[in-house]
């Protein structure tokens, strides 16, 4: 499976983003980790299947993930970006569930950067 990631850019504290992945084939659990300058990566989100969802406490309230399954597609929605959101985002897949260390995670995404800055 080859995973496609696109969305990341610059915006300002507040706005938006929305990154999308895109899976060659379909695979079980889907998710976002970032690793920011200095720090280890972390788990952003993570979906299993089309509904089981979890989230960092970071981001919740703010982050959104989704799928579509018909097109082996993930997304993470963006909203009230903070500047401590800035890192590299990685899309992860997976045939079991995976844990803010990585472990359970087969295939990764190239990064993608978000900068929130003003």
């Amino acid at each position: 499976v080859q995973l496609q990631a696109s969305g990341g850019g610059l915006v300002q504290p507040g706005e938006s983003l929305r990154l999308s992945c895109a899976a060659s084939g379909s695979i079980f659990c889907m998710g976002w980790y970032r690793q920011a300058p200095g720090k280890q990566r972390e788990l952003v989100a993570g979906m299993i299947g089309g509904s089981v969802r979890s989230y960092a406490d970071s981001v919740k309230g703010r982050f959104t993930i989704s799928r579509d399954n018909a097109k082996n597609t993930v997304y993470l929605q963006m909203n009230s970006l903070k500047p401590e959101d800035t890192a590299v985002y990685y899309c992860a897949a997976g045939r079991v569930r995976f844990n803010s260390g990585g472990t359970g995670v087969d295939y990764w995404g190239q990064g993608t950067l978000v900068t929130v800055s003003s």
